[in-house]
């Protein structure tokens, strides 16, 4: 009988990440619930938690989504949907029932997250139909491939892969028809800050010079070398979970510069408080109502320590520039 291997440490920090997963999910489906944005599929993968978040974590998370979802849909209109969507360590993200609820579906979206995860998110689709039903109206044949861990249709593919092995990721796309001439929208939210600076620096230079038409949208941690941003990495690592590439955190230049260095034409970032300000208002004044905040210095911290960092390569002069806030 084979011996199994043993648990090391690198299992261990990846479990931690993994675990990350389940963290981000319960933070946004207890912060639907409490009215900061729309998601009615959310609670299909994510029971609710009784354990009630802060105020300042759900005004954050708000933030997070609405920023993610303005630069997201503004692509999808400057290609007019003729694109695809890649989304990097999307856990048991929505995106899919959302643009296909708001008729903005591009051909294809892609999810890559670790196989164990995928199974997870797998597992909620096939059982439960207000999920699966959506996913179905897509596919135009019947040639669906859906079982214990691979999903593809025509406009919703689902990959286990490890974003470190970057030839098996690429072999994982090619098989499920990924199109290296359709302008791609590559998307990451606290991922690269996992693996190493050059192990993320491999895999945005791999989509700059797969994709001649491209943009990239990358959420995660900012300004770590402060005090607050040495308690983050502190509070993480008593979970085992190691931000390898907290390097690249260390300023708004560090992140544009890990894409400027491997091939994107221009970069933006913003820290999230920037973001926060430039998020319509109107709808900021409805949220803000929602929960009374006491400490408002604590949310200006947090979220001057989190950034969206967007990328372009417009190889077919589609004005990916003009996105923004």
């Amino acid at each position: 009988m084979a011996c199994k291997a043993p648990f090391t440490d690198s299992d261990a920090a990846d479990e931690a990440v993994r675990s990350t997963c389940d963290d981000a999910s319960t933070c946004k489906r207890f912060a639907t619930s409490k009215g900061y944005w729309t998601d009615p599929y959310i609670q299909y993968f994510v029971r609710q938690t009784g354990e009630r978040k802060a105020p300042e974590i759900n005004r954050g998370y708000y933030a997070r989504v609405q920023g993610m979802n303005q630069l997201l849909d503004a692509f999808l209109k400057k290609t007019q949907c003729e694109c695809q969507v890649v989304n990097f360590g999307a856990g048991l993200d929505t995106t899919f029932w959302r643009l296909k609820a708001e008729n903005m579906l591009p051909k294809k979206l892609f999810e890559v997250d670790f196989p164990t995860i995928v199974a997870r998110k797998i597992h909620h689709i096939r059982t439960k139909p207000p999920l699966s039903k959506p996913l179905i109206e897509t596919h135009s044949s019947d040639s669906l491939l859906l079982d214990g861990h691979s999903l593809d249709s025509d406009r919703f593919c689902i990959i286990g892969a490890d974003l470190r092995d970057l030839q098996g990721l690429e072999e994982k796309l090619r098989k499920f028809h990924i199109n290296t001439e359709l302008p791609t929208l590559f998307m990451s939210e606290c991922v690269l800050v996992y693996m190493t600076a050059e192990q993320s620096s491999r895999l945005v230079h791999w989509a700059a010079h797969t994709f001649n038409t491209a943009m990239f949208i990358n959420y995660e941690q900012v300004n770590m070398a402060d005090r607050f941003g040495q308690i983050m990495i502190e509070n993480l690592q008593r979970r085992q979970c190691t931000l390898a590439g907290v390097d690249v955190c260390q300023s708004l230049d560090s992140q544009k510069e890990r894409f400027l260095s491997t091939g994107w034409e221009s970069v933006n970032a913003l820290d999230m408080m920037a973001v926060y300000s430039l998020l319509p208002q109107e709808d900021i004044s409805r949220m803000e109502r929602l929960e009374f905040l006491d400490e408002k210095e604590l949310l200006q911290q947090l979220l001057q320590h989190y950034s969206i960092c967007w990328a372009v390569k417009d190889g077919l002069c589609l004005g990916f520039s003009q996105i923004g806030f």
